[in-house]
């Protein structure tokens, strides 16, 4: 099941961490040269808003009723104040909702995603020769070990997370040290993330997915990093996350010592 261990490339680490940060380019390169991947792509982002179209749609028709939910003590006020007022409130009601609606719609997309992401992972194996020992996994055997190592991985960026934050208050320190440590220390969690579904394929868990990158860690950071940073633009995960997932089929087979080139 578990290949030998990897050795690491003999070149340098910088070298080999603008290789890891080219992986995120072919994901996307291979991403938008195909089709049926980029279809895949676009399914989650376009349930997602097509979810909270509705979902506004429903608030704009009931928006008047809320309003005088949240405005009952104008209920005696004479007609231009009652209705200046109610007109507020439900603009404010409509603003919160689409403020709401932009923060957690990179979030939920993802998570809509994740069937999708995993159609992509494989495609882009098999376009590179399969997957060489592959297990056959249960659905929710697979669906609960993932989900333990998910719990693991983000208890223990939050245990690096808090310090960082608090640092990142001290002059100086937390302006230019602070930003570029986060940057690494999510990129290197970003990396063990993405990478679980190739490694899941072979029957394989967090502490093999941890071994195996660390065995060429500037490359897992270069292009931990690289995602990183594209994930801080607005809307940047919904964009780049198929890209990503690709890119993170790469790393994996590389990080395995297998191949990671079309035939």
């Amino acid at each position: 099941m578990n290949a030998s261990r990897t050795v690491a490339p003999v070149t340098g680490a910088a070298t080999r961490f603008l290789g890891g940060a080219g992986l995120l380019l072919r994901g996307f390169g291979m991403y938008v040269r195909s089709p049926k991947l980029m279809l895949l792509g676009v399914i989650p982002a376009l349930i997602t808003g097509a979810l909270y179209v509705a979902l506004f749609a429903t608030l704009l028709y009931f928006v008047d009723d809320l309003a005088g939910w949240l405005t009952p003590f104008a209920d005696d006020w004479s007609s231009p104040w009652r209705g200046l007022l109610r007109v507020a409130a439900g603009l404010a009601v409509v603003g919160v909702a689409a403020l709401v609606g932009v923060l957690t719609f990179t979030a939920v997309t993802l998570v809509i995603g994740d069937p999708f992401y995993e159609a992509i992972s494989e495609r882009v194996e098999d376009r590179l020769g399969g997957t060489p020992g592959a297990v056959d996994v249960p659905f929710w055997s697979s669906l609960r070990r993932s989900l333990a190592d998910s719990l693991r991985l983000v208890a223990l960026s939050a245990l690096i997370g808090v310090p960082l934050f608090a640092a990142g208050f001290i002059p100086v320190v937390g302006q230019t040290v602070v930003p570029v440590v986060g940057a690494l220390v999510g990129g290197w969690f970003l990396a063990l993330e993405l990478v679980g579904a190739p490694f899941y394929r072979r029957g394989m868990r967090l502490p093999d997915r941890r071994s195996r990158l660390r065995a060429d860690r500037p490359t897992a950071l270069g292009f931990g990093v690289a995602v990183f940073l594209c994930f801080l633009i607005p809307l940047g995960a919904v964009l780049v996350m198929p890209a990503a997932v690709a890119g993170a089929a790469l790393l994996a087979r590389r990080s395995l010592g297998q191949p990671v080139e079309e035939g």
